[in-house]
């Protein structure tokens, strides 16, 4: 089944619409992106290789300690609003979808 961008750009809007209204959001943060490998034990250093070329920082989190169950991709000191995010995520998102991984949030960290 094909990626359904449209959905997740709505949710991505919509995530960013609600932390606004409720939070006052700094102005630029690190933006982080979270991606699940679409089956197990997928080797995760072609996705890691291919973002960090785009200029995210790639890591591993580890669901149980012994392998790992999310790629992080970290895009330091970008703007901060809806649009921004989205246009970061649904590269980063292409790329994935390439090396068999798949969207699985955003958030930020402000200094």
């Amino acid at each position: 089944m094909a990626h359904d961008y449209a959905q997740q750009k709505a949710e991505t809007l919509s995530a960013f619409s609600d932390l606004q209204a409720a939070n006052t959001l700094p102005d630029v943060a690190d933006l982080e992106l979270f991606f699940l490998p679409a089956k197990p034990a997928l080797d995760w250093q072609p996705l890691a290789n291919a973002l960090a070329d785009l200029g995210f920082a790639c890591e591993w989190i580890d669901a149980d300690g012994d392998d790992p169950a999310a790629l992080v991709a970290v895009m330091e000191d970008q703007p901060l609003s809806a649009s921004s995010i989205w246009m970061i995520e649904e590269l980063a998102t292409r790329v994935a979808i390439e090396k068999g991984f798949t969207p699985d949030g955003w958030g930020f960290a402000a200094d």
